[in-house]
């Protein structure tokens, strides 16, 4: 991975997945469970471009989010199969390393961001009931009325 990771997103995970193909290509070669973890690996790393690209098509907020968690989990799951092939060395440090340090920036980011969406859908929830009992508290036509319901 470049020292200067894109600050577009998009561009970001898809660079990645191009990555780890070249990655898994190599690590293919190896029979055995070796393989079977360069397609574990192939199939989680891909998918958080893939999945990307639906969170930035979703319809609305609510679907951004869930395919947000979708794009977290895929992240979490290649960090794992990259830590796991390095501590059990079956590809050179060097090749791993980078790899393992942009899967864990993208978990990071990805944390980060599906938090904020959470808590912003939770904050509009909270809102949303505090309406509602001072609704039923002062008399519901008042109240919804008030608040342009």
């Amino acid at each position: 991975m470049a020292n200067n990771p894109p600050f577009d997103l998009a561009d970001r995970t898809f660079r990645f997945a191009c990555a780890i193909v070249r990655f898994c290509r190599k690590l293919a070669h190896e029979p055995g469970v070796t393989r079977h973890i360069a397609w574990q690996l192939a199939d989680a790393g891909t998918s958080i471009a893939a999945n990307y690209e639906e969170a930035k098509a979703a319809y609305s907020r609510r679907d951004f989010t869930a395919k947000s968690s979708i794009v977290l989990k895929e992240a979490r799951e290649s960090r794992m199969w990259l830590r796991l092939i390095e501590a059990e060395k079956l590809a050179p440090i060097d090749e791993v390393r980078p790899l393992l340090n942009e899967a864990n920036e993208l978990v990071a980011i990805f944390t980060t961001s599906v938090k904020r969406l959470r808590l912003t859908a939770t904050a509009g929830i909270v809102c949303l009931a505090l309406v509602f009992a001072y609704s039923v508290s002062y008399g519901l036509s008042y109240g919804l009325s008030y608040f342009n319901f």
